[in-house]
């Protein structure tokens, strides 16, 4: 049978108006970087480590990256420097931004790297816009939009560019933001970036934010949208779905999600779910690499259940999955093996399906398990006593286990 008639797909049936994804063109900003080691409980990697970053988001088709925060000191210059020197020398496909508060003394370091190094960092200006920040802070509207007007001013007068991010965009009033986006362009910014930076937005509400940004905003004005989302409810990876469909430009994401409470959307999930949209055109392979690096030098462990890259992604231990993915697999079709009980397919992202013994196991784990491990799959005591052993015990067994159940 075609392949194609295998997997009915809902997402894209005729009629439903289901959005294009073939068609999709938008980039992806990695905010590992900055954003993400804002988590109280991340360790700062080395900078071989970040420079080594830089190169897995250049493979994985990843085209900007937050590489810092110069405003907070020299250290932070430092490193800065380093790597848009690293993005310089090494010719990399990534264009450098630099997060800054919309004050002068914020802007003027990625103004001086950016000369030194002699490549565009974009300045990502970001000021609180919602009339809750605006309350807890005693900002007026006239002074955010004097300190926006400011910075933006300095920034193009200095040969950046400028991507004008308003924070709190989600609990924004529409007035407000027409008043900072327009003095923001009206200064030079040829970015706007909408952030939903306490994960408040639900996908009704991205889409309702973004076409009211691009009616009475972007439409006036050649300039690009960005999206940047948290996930305090949960929602940060499905924002960045819809905002995409809703139309913006770029969309912005960690590493596993790492960043301030309980972080921001996954730049790894974002790329899984855009390839298999038919999106994301880039390879792949280098997905678990990224993501590993990533919590081995931030200090923050994959959960094993973690989508893709989590250790039980693609483990079972239940008979019935098991016996399904054994049948597709004696078929000698490894993508049938690889979709029957799974909408990921391991292969293509490095990864195979692992079937185990365990207490909710059937005896076609136990044969697949033999085989795989030397032994004759049509052994009946061998069957039987791994078999046994897995029902009298809780949990998985190991390899370890079985073969010392089998030599006694």
């Amino acid at each position: 049978m075609d392949e194609r008639e295998l997997i009915y797909d809902w997402n894209s049936a005729a009629g439903n108006g289901a959005f294009d994804w073939t068609r999709a063109r938008v980039d992806l900003n990695d905010e590992t970087l900055r954003d993400g080691l804002q988590s109280p409980s991340v360790t700062d990697p080395s900078l071989a480590v970040k420079q080594r970053l830089l190169h897995l988001m250049a493979d994985l088709g990843i085209v900007a990256a937050d590489i810092g925060l110069p405003g907070a000191g020299p250290r932070v210059v430092d490193q800065v420097r380093a790597l848009a020197t690293e993005i310089r020398d090494q010719k990399l496909p990534i264009f450098p931004n630099c997060a800054a508060r919309t004050v002068v003394a914020d802007v003027e370091p990625i103004v001086r790297v950016s000369d030194e190094v002699g490549i565009k960092i974009e300045a990502a200006t970001f000021i609180g816009s919602s009339p809750i920040r605006q309350y807890a802070e005693d900002w007026t509207l006239d002074r955010i939009l004097k300190a926006s007007e400011e910075a933006v001013t300095y920034a193009v007068k200095h040969g950046l560019p400028v991507m004008y991010v308003t924070e709190d965009t989600t609990r924004a009033r529409p007035e407000t933001l027409k008043a900072l986006y327009g003095t923001a362009i009206n200064c030079g910014a040829e970015r706007i970036c909408l952030a939903d930076t306490v994960g408040h937005a639900t996908p009704d509400g991205v889409r309702a934010l973004v076409k009211f940004v691009k009616k009475e905003i972007v439409q006036k004005n050649n300039v690009k949208i960005d999206w940047h989302g948290h996930r305090d409810r949960g929602m940060g990876l499905i924002n960045c779905l819809a905002a995409i469909e809703a139309g913006v430009d770029r969309v912005h994401a960690t590493a596993l999600g790492v960043g301030e409470r309980v972080g921001n959307a996954e730049m790894d999930l974002l790329i899984v779910n855009l390839k298999l949209l038919g999106t994301h055109r880039h390879d792949i392979r280098k997905l678990p690499e990224y993501c590993r690096i990533v919590a081995e030098a931030v200090g923050v462990p994959i959960p094993v259940n973690y989508p893709v890259v989590g250790t039980d992604a693609f483990r079972t231990g239940t008979g019935v999955h098991a016996a399904a993915i054994i049948k597709a697999k004696k078929k000698g079709h490894d993508w049938l093996a690889d979709r029957v009980y799974s909408s990921v397919p391991a292969q293509e992202f490095g990864f195979e399906q692992r079937i185990e013994i365990s207490p909710v196991s059937g005896l076609s784990n136990v044969k697949y398990w033999l085989e795989r491990h030397g032994y004759d799959p049509d052994d009946d005591v061998a069957c039987q006593r791994l078999f046994d052993a897995a029902k009298r015990t809780d949990r998985v067994l190991s390899d370890e286990e079985c073969h010392r159940l089998l030599s006694a």
